[in-house]
């Protein structure tokens, strides 16, 4: 394990994954939601729209699309 940064909320803490404990809830229910919306959308669309379209923010977007990219 080692010392990171949460890449939701920004606070340290010490883990293997790259989500606080805190935050890992709402991140997995996040993905959920931009999962659905990506393979139910007929149209290309870009951080920015889905962003818009889902309600998550765009740098949780860009992390969604790294992680499965």
């Amino acid at each position: 394990m080692e010392f990171k940064r949460c890449a939701r909320c920004g606070s340290f803490f010490v883990t293997a994954g790259e989500i606080c404990e805190a935050c890992m809830p709402k991140d997995r229910l996040e993905f959920v939601k931009f999962k659905d919306y990506v393979e139910n959308s007929s149209e290309s669309n870009s951080v920015h729209s889905i962003s818009i379209n889902t309600g998550i923010s765009t740098r949780n977007v860009s992390r969604y699309l790294s992680k499965n990219g």
